[in-house]
Formats: structure tokens, C-alpha cells, sequence
């Protein structure tokens, strides 16, 4: 930058004029941004307003940039400049500013989902209304940011002649270039419209408690081509979209965080049933977790030496489901320790005396 205003200097006697007008357009700018930002300041202090300390925190860096590029626009056809520099000027000038313009757009679209993330808590509890909307508003982002770019980098590059008449002349094969795109982009096309599919139709959301692959994880990250899921141990699962699309998987949030657990215990036929559903309920009754919808102990098996107790609970979700899971099984193990240890699991030998006096096992229950 520097090299190119003494350039200017050299070159042209009014060198000093185009300084000016240059740095005056810098002065401008920032000053506009200052006196911007200054509002939002005193109406963030006023009326506590999310939206200004939003857009203060993401549009700072951008509008330092822009308002000094936008001030120069305005002040171009002031500049004592022959044509030709000129031409090359407005051309600088006029690729900043669509660059940062379309840096502005950007940053745009994180004020506008910190505004929405104010009225919708993914970390609250019964937070599937706001899980639909962040799935969705995720996507949406990801591909205007896409959009915004595209669009940017071409208005940059059509601007040069050299690039029209490529542009044009690819234009009249452009029927075959779509056909061998399509061939060699058709994994990723189908991931694209996969991606819109799952944003729209939401067979996962963000947060969704998913078993895949035999792995139980959260639904971390949704992109244009994979999902990641964030496994209990801390691993990470990665899946491409159509996965989601094409094979079956268990969703455990689907319509509800809501979810009934079972435990499993093995007694001895002698085990008092009433005193361990009597238990069960105390048990539950005094646990934060439990949210007191079920809670049913049955005997479902009978087997050659046990009963097989089965114990129902449930849970606002499936992190509380398994810890109350865990909860109520030792409790209940050591319950039966403590007050019927007759009623645990046992093996019972039939002893019979063979004549001589001595004793022998004739059996096994």
C-alpha cells in the first residue's frame, strides 16, 4: 500500500490531492464506524439489548474495514486522476468492497443465530423445540455462508474481461460438463440433498442421544457431508449423512428425552417379591432422578434355580435413566444382603448317608 501511494506521488502532480481524498475517506470511515458503534453502546447501556452486544462483538472488525472501503467509493470521483489509473483504482476499490461486504453478510448470520439461541436453550431440559430449530438453522447457515462466497468470488472474477470470455465460452458445453459433474460429484450431491433432507425432515437433530453402530453417543455436529456423534467414553463417531438415510439406527430423543430403563436381578425361589417391590418404591421415592411415571417390579422368568426380577424406572433422559438404572441396582442387591441373604442365587447339594455312616452328595439344585 505504501508503494502505491508514492507511486501515486511520482506520477501524478495532484499526488498529494489523491492522498488526501484517500486518507480523508479513511478518516471518514472509521469515523462513521465510531459514532455506529457508540450508539449501540449507549443503547446496549440503556436498554440491556442482546441484539447491540451481538453485533458489536461480530460486526467490529468487519465495519472497520467497510465503512473506510464504502467512504473511498463515494470519494473516487474526486480524485485528479488520468483514466487508466483511475480505471485501476475504482477496480481495488471495488473488490474490497464486495469482499467486505460479503464478510459483513457472514458475521451477519452469527448475530442473527445469537438472537435466536436467546429465545431457544439447547442446554434446557425439554429443549426438543429448540434442538429442531438449531438442526435446521445450522444447515441453513452453512450453506448461505457457501452461497455468500460463491456468489462474492464471482463477482470479483467476472468483473475481469479475460474471465467473461472463458465464462462465455464455457457456457456452450456446459450440457457436458454437467453430465460428467454429475458422474464424478454424485457421492457428494447425494450427501448435499441428504443434508437437506435430514435439516428439514429430522430424523436426528443437534443433541440427539442415537445408538449406531452399536455405540450410544450425542449428535455433536451436523456438516454438509458427515455427522459426528460424540460417544459416552469421549470417542467420536463419524458417519456420512446418508447413513441416516439409508440403514436403520435407534434415536432415544426422537419426540422425547423421556426414556424407561430396565434392571435386571436373579433370586432365589425363597425371595419375598412385595418386601422388594415395597423396596423398589422407597428407593425411587427418595431419588432426584426418577421423574414418577414408572416404577414396576415383576417377576418375568422363572427359571431352574432363580426368578428373574425385572425392575421398570424411568428418567427425564437417558444420561439420568442410566444412572438411576445403576442406582437402583445396588441398592436393591444390597437390600436382599441385608435383609434376605437366604434370597440370593444359591446352589443347594442333596447329601444322603450311604450306610456306612459317612455322607455323600447325591445331587444338585
Amino acid at each position: 500500500m505504501e508503494d502505491f501511494f508514492a507511486k501515486l506521488l511520482a506520477d501524478f502532480p495532484d499526488g498529494f490531492v489523491v492522498l488526501g481524498v484517500l486518507l480523508g475517506g479513511l478518516a471518514l470511515g472509521l469515523a462513521l464506524k465510531s459514532l455506529l458503534f457508540a450508539g449501540l453502546r449507549a443503547y446496549d447501556r440503556r436498554e440491556g439489548s442482546e441484539l447491540a452486544r451481538s453485533v458489536m462483538l461480530h460486526l467490529r472488525t468487519t465495519s472497520t474495514l467497510f465503512f473506510p472501503v464504502l467512504a473511498w467509493s463515494l470519494l473516487l470521483p474526486l480524485l485528479p486522476l488520468s483514466p487508466k489509473p483511475f480505471e485501476v483504482l475504482r477496480r481495488v476499490v471495488e473488490f474490497m468492497l464486495i469482499l467486505s461486504f460479503a464478510w459483513g453478510l457472514i458475521k451477519t448470520l452469527d448475530v442473527v443465530q445469537d438472537v435466536i439461541q436467546r429465545y431457544y436453550q439447547v442446554e434446557a431440559g425439554d429443549n426438543l423445540r429448540a434442538r429442531k430449530l438449531f438442526t435446521q438453522l445450522q444447515f441453513i447457515k452453512k450453506v448461505a455462508v457457501g452461497l455468500i462466497g460463491f456468489v462474492a468470488v464471482g463477482l470479483v472474477l467476472m468483473s475481469f474481461e479475460t474471465v467473461r470470455r472463458l465464462g462465455t465460452g464455457l457456457l456452450t458445453s456446459a450440457g457436458i460438463a454437467s453430465v460428467i459433474v454429475g458422474f464424478a460429484a454424485q457421492r457428494s450431491i447425494s450427501n448435499l440433498l441428504a443434508g437437506f433432507q435430514i435439516a428439514f425432515t429430522q430424523p436426528i437433530r443437534l443433541d440427539d442421544v442415537l445408538v449406531v453402530e452399536g455405540e450410544w453417543g450425542r449428535v455433536e455436529e451436523i456438516t454438509f457431508t458427515y455427522v459426528v456423534l460424540n460417544i459416552w467414553d469421549e470417542r467420536r463417531l463419524v458417519l456420512p449423512l446418508n447413513y441416516f438415510i439409508e440403514k436403520p439406527f435407534q434415536n432415544w430423543t426422537r419426540s422425547s428425552a423421556q426414556l424407561t430403563g430396565t434392571v435386571f436381578l436373579h433370586a432365589d425361589y425363597t425371595v419375598p417379591v412385595e418386601a422388594l417391590r415395597a423396596e423398589l418404591r422407597r428407593l425411587l421415592e427418595a431419588h432426584p432422578l426418577w421423574d414418577e411415571r414408572v416404577c414396576v417390579l415383576q417377576v418375568t422368568d422363572s427359571k431352574e434355580r432363580t426368578l428373574e426380577l425385572r425392575c421398570l424406572v424411568s428418567a427425564a433422559n437417558a444420561s439420568a435413566l442410566f444412572d438411576l438404572r445403576c442406582f437402583v441396582r445396588e441398592h436393591l442387591v444390597d437390600y436382599l444382603q441385608a435383609h434376605y441373604p437366604e434370597s440370593l442365587p444359591r446352589t443347594r447339594a442333596l447329601v444322603q448317608e450311604d450306610g456306612t455312616g459317612k455322607n455323600i452328595v447325591v445331587g444338585i439344585q
